[in-house]
């Protein structure tokens, strides 16, 4: 039985993109006009939620009621969690330039509160992405010590909700770490660009083992170079990547038709230059 699709961006507050989604470059709420022309878009402003020991920041009752009538039933959010949940140090900045331990690291407590603050939208949630930073030896001392961590934060965790994960170290993406997914009944993030894998390449590889919801976030090799070109203004395609549009779309019908996953398929600016073109682009493969 086949899945379910579902495309969009990340983020969608951006006026440059009037004439593309928005009639205006300041429209009255620029979430309930993206809902017009896309079904799903992924949420990162909660992701930057520690600073400090005791502060953590987590969404607003005021902000979730907002969005939750911007959009219509069917409409799905991706929500990065917090990374208050993911980063196993706190910054430095933070700590005066020492190294120091983050006690809501995998939190299942922090993660519970987390979706709680969330409950308005959880009929709208399509997926929750726990994203990694690059878990070097210092912060992590083996992948195996991460699974052990991870699994039993899994374990204790409601996962009514489909949570993925990103890694961000390209090490840690072997078979034991597709294994430990599976049977834990968690979905893989897969990230087109900052130096991972082709995603295409890595889904051949393990693409059998996977199940249920995937995310897939197409994001670019180069943000601050993009950024340079653009000026910032996303109205047009600077970088593109023609060459592997059709691949990344067949893989995404192969997942979805043959595999029977739910895939939310997220576009950011900084992959080609603009979102909506770089959707366009798909819809003619997907």
């Amino acid at each position: 039985m086949a899945g379910q699709l579902h495309i969009g961006t990340c983020s969608w507050k951006y006026p440059s993109w009037e004439g593309l989604v928005y009639e205006s470059s300041k429209p009255d709420n620029f979430l309930q006009e993206y809902a017009k022309h896309y079904k799903s878009v992924e949420i990162d402003q909660w992701f930057w939620s520690l600073f400090g020991i005791d502060k953590v920041v987590l969404p607003k009752a005021g902000v979730i009621e907002e969005y939750a009538r911007s959009v219509p039933d069917d409409f799905r959010f991706v929500i990065k969690a917090p990374n208050s949940l993911s980063l196993t140090h706190l910054y430095k900045s933070h700590t005066g330039g020492d190294l120091v331990a983050n006690p809501h690291f995998l939190s299942p407590e922090l993660y519970t509160t987390f979706l709680d603050s969330l409950s308005t939208i959880h009929p709208q949630i399509g997926a929750i992405n726990l994203q990694f930073e690059y878990l070097n030896k210092l912060k992590m001392p083996s992948p195996q010590s991460f699974f052990e961590q991870f699994v039993n934060f899994v374990n204790t965790i409601d996962t009514a909700i489909p949570l993925c994960i990103e890694i961000r170290n390209p090490n840690f993406l072997t078979e034991k770490y597709f294994k430990v997914l599976a049977g834990s009944k968690v979905g893989h993030t897969f990230c087109q660009g900052y130096y991972m894998p082709d995603i295409r390449e890595l889904h051949t590889k393990h693409g059998h083992l996977l199940r249920g919801t995937s995310i897939i976030r197409l994001l670019g090799p180069d943000r601050q170079g993009i950024e340079k070109v653009t000026g910032k203004k996303w109205d047009k395609i600077v970088a593109p990547k023609d060459e592997e549009i059709p691949g990344i779309a067949s893989l995404v019908r192969k997942m979805v038709d043959q595999s029977g996953m739910d895939v939310y398929l997220n576009v950011n600016n900084h992959y080609e230059g603009s979102a909506p073109a770089t959707i366009e682009k798909l819809l003619q493969y997907l």
